[in-house]
This record gives structure tokens, C-alpha cells and sequence, in this order.
């Protein structure tokens, strides 16, 4: 019956063996792809990038601009393999990959279909 208490009182003055989560964070490598960023100004509504991706990522939606209806990418980043074939095929490159991987981690899963505004 003490020796339980004596290895736990010993276990409590050991130091710990795991690590304190880091407060500065961590450098990302340079060909790092983290979430899409659209230009809509840029955008020719060319669909390439939708006809390039492959696992049907990007799908084309009717979009409001100043211009009027312009066709723009909508990006579904449950299905993407941040592979940046859109952004290389892209002609106007108006498609980038950033380092930036906010809004990607979420609870529900249908956030994770972001429409043309919200890839500005």
C-alpha cells in the first residue's frame, strides 16, 4: 500500500516529458502551399484552372462583380491536394498558393467550400 504513494511522489518532482508547445511559430519551407488566394480583378473567368484540377476541386459559379456576372472559381478544400496545377495554368495568375493555412482547419466540413469573395 506506500509504495504506490511513494512512486507517485516521486513521479510528481521528475521533470516532465513532454515538450511545452512552442510560443514562436514554426518557419514554413519555401515551396510550402498552404490556401488559395483569387485576385477577382484579374480573373478572366477563363475556367482553366477548373478544367485543370485533378480531383474536380474547383468548380465555376456565377459571381457578382463591378463588371456584372462574371464566372469565378469556387474551391471545395476538402478535396484539394494543394497540387498548384491551378495556379501554373492559371494565365493571368490571379490563382496563388500562399503559405496562409487559416480558415482550412474547421469544425464543419461544408466551411471548407469557400466561394470566390472569400478567397480574397
Amino acid at each position: 500500500m506506500i509504495k504506490p504513494l511513494i512512486t507517485t511522489t516521486v513521479q510528481i518532482f521528475k521533470s516532465r516529458f513532454t515538450v511545452v508547445y512552442p510560443e514562436e511559430e514554426e518557419k514554413l519551407p519555401d515551396n510550402y502551399r498552404g490556401k488559395i488566394r483569387l485576385d477577382m480583378k484579374t480573373c478572366i473567368s477563363c475556367g482553366a484552372c477548373a478544367r485543370i484540377c485533378p480531383n474536380q476541386t474547383i468548380d465555376m459559379v456565377d459571381t457578382y462583380t463591378d463588371k456584372g456576372i462574371k464566372k469565378m472559381p469556387l474551391v471545395n478544400f476538402e478535396r484539394c491536394l494543394f497540387c498548384a496545377m491551378c495556379e501554373e495554368v492559371c494565365p493571368t495568375n490571379c490563382l496563388v498558393l500562399t503559405k496562409n493555412l487559416e480558415d482550412v482547419e474547421v469544425y464543419d466540413r461544408r466551411d471548407l467550400i469557400k466561394r470566390p469573395e472569400e478567397l480574397e
